[in-house]
């Protein structure tokens, strides 16, 4: 059985060697040209395109050709993808599989992005591994969906706004007031503004780790990751200030990738972790 999900999820080539898992790269369009995340763009390379050519880019889910092309190799799999309320990546996702009526395909949609995914992929690829059957799996999953909790802060609206992810006034206020945001992906898979910091891009930071210790008691420690595409420093200083707050078995520091990027911009970065 194969485990399969999209670029969205954000997990770095070592994780994705460990657990065996599939990609369907999301595409990235920019001015003319149209690139696929993490095949021949990376998050990097991206903003450094839109510094050169001064337009944001936007992202396009993953064909239904594409999925069947990368689907009609297997016999039975998982894909577990980026929020129906946020890509028509499910969608496609369903359609393909219903054009491949000889395997056993099932499509879970996360309600989440970025590694909000990555943390049921990785859990549905251990399910996998230990034996578990695929009905089982997907039953597990499915549990899981809403124990899953996503916030980052992001230090510019400009790419939200261009992509119709806030307002016009939203985008104004931040910009004129320096705020901010922390963005959270609520449980119907939609996103919303949690809490707006002016001041330090520390204390936006700090006040995503007084989330994560509000709700200790019922945080699944084994596995947490922190996800951004440029900021290290940061990622460096969340993780220890994460250890302080509590014993975690794993702490994946991993780079955003081009999907990611495009929506949320440079500067962004989260805490994203499952609760019991």
């Amino acid at each position: 059985m194969e485990i399969f999900t999209d670029s969205c999820a954000d997990l770095s080539p070592e994780l994705i060697r460990r657990f065996n898992i599939h990609i369907v790269p999301l595409g990235v369009i920019i001015g003319e040209n149209t690139y696929n995340d993490g095949v021949d763009i990376t998050a990097p390379e991206l903003f450094e395109k839109v510094k050169m050519q001064g337009k944001l880019p936007t992202t396009s889910a993953p064909s239904q050709a594409a999925f069947i092309e990368a689907f009609k190799p297997y016999d039975s799999l998982i894909y577990i993808g980026i929020s129906s309320k946020l890509s028509a990546s499910n969608q496609n996702a369903q359609i393909a599989a219903k054009n491949l009526p000889d395997k056993d395909i099932r499509i879970i949609d996360s309600l989440n992005l970025s590694t909000g995914i990555g943390l049921l992929v990785l859990k549905a690829a251990e399910l996998r591994d230990a034996g578990k059957s695929i009905d089982e799996i997907e039953k597990d999953i499915l549990a899981l969906v809403p124990k899953v909790n996503t916030s980052f802060v992001i230090d510019t609206l400009d790419y939200l706004y261009m992509g119709g992810r806030c307002t016009s006034m939203e985008h104004l206020m931040g910009s004129l007031l320096k705020i901010r945001p922390v963005i959270e992906v609520r449980h119907d898979g939609t996103m919303n503004v949690k809490e707006k910091i002016s001041g330090s891009r520390k204390k936006a930071l700090d006040s995503m780790l007084i989330d994560f210790k509000s709700k200790i008691p019922n945080i699944d420690t084994d596995r947490v990751f922190i996800t951004h595409p440029n900021s290290d420093e940061d990622a460096l200083y969340l993780k220890e200030e994460l250890l302080k707050l509590t014993s975690i078995n794993e702490i994946c520091i991993t780079h955003a990738g081009a999907t990611i990027s495009s929506h949320c911009g440079p500067a962004c970065i989260g805490i994203l972790f499952m609760t019991k």
